[in-house]
């Protein structure tokens, strides 16, 4: 079994081109592969998420700014999402909060009395990590589990799944020592909670620190706070 999060940064060029940014994710996976991915090998389940022909092996890509993240999980039944972020002010981040978050996210994102940035980012990767992982859509972040529960546990994240098997979140922060900054959620669902290995695929790199980890078991009651 193993567990990787390729990661990748394009040129300024590559960035503002889809093309590129597609071919360098299809070139991480091929590469943790250890074989060349042709289009024949993956096909998408009835809500859309790719996924590979009779393998033990899942996958889920994101892609934000001039970063791509890879998250790769080879085990008998082990899914896996992820989603990264730029960190970046949106015209419309309270309105996304007050229709996608629930109550206690809001709170845990507005704590301070104004909008903080990097725990709406928190939220909104490790939702839509989940979704990536379940093969949901983005409409469908309204009614993902909450991912702060102060009745239980204050202002950390938490999250109860409605799972038959565990789930393992973990929530990284990464920098360029300048001025970027991302926020990456990834996910695996299984028996085998296995911890990611980070593997760069780009000559540069970036500060990469874990932010939190949230373990989900399929009984509410088993759920663990994260150490922060």
């Amino acid at each position: 079994m193993s567990y990787y999060i390729g990661l990748s940064i394009l040129s300024n060029k590559e960035t503002r081109s889809k093309r590129p940014s597609s071919a360098e994710s299809r070139q991480i996976l091929s590469l943790l592969e250890g074989k060349t991915v042709e289009d024949s090998d993956i096909t998408k389940e009835a809500g859309g998420r790719p996924y590979f022909k009779g393998g033990e092996t899942d996958f889920s890509i994101s892609h934000s700014g001039g970063l791509i993240a890879v998250s790769h999980v080879r085990g008998s039944g082990i899914r896996t999402g992820c989603d990264i972020e730029l960190v970046k002010s949106r015209s419309k981040m309270a309105q996304i909060a007050e229709n996608c978050f629930s109550p206690d996210e809001n709170n845990y994102i507005f704590s301070g009395g104004t909008l903080d940035e990097i725990r709406f980012y928190e939220i909104w990767t490790l939702k839509e990590c989940f979704i990536k992982l379940r093969g949901l859509g983005v409409f469908d972040m309204p009614k993902i589990p909450s991912f702060v529960n102060s009745h239980f546990y204050g202002q950390e994240l938490s999250f109860f799944a409605d799972a038959s098997l565990p789930i393992l979140f973990r929530l990284y922060e990464l920098t360029d020592g300048q001025k970027e900054r991302y926020i990456m959620a990834s996910a695996v669902e299984g028996d085998a909670q296995l911890k990611p290995e980070i593997r760069w695929f780009s000559t540069s790199t970036f500060a990469c620190k874990i932010r939190a980890e949230i373990k989900a078991a399929p009984n509410p009651a088993q759920t663990v706070s994260p150490k922060r």
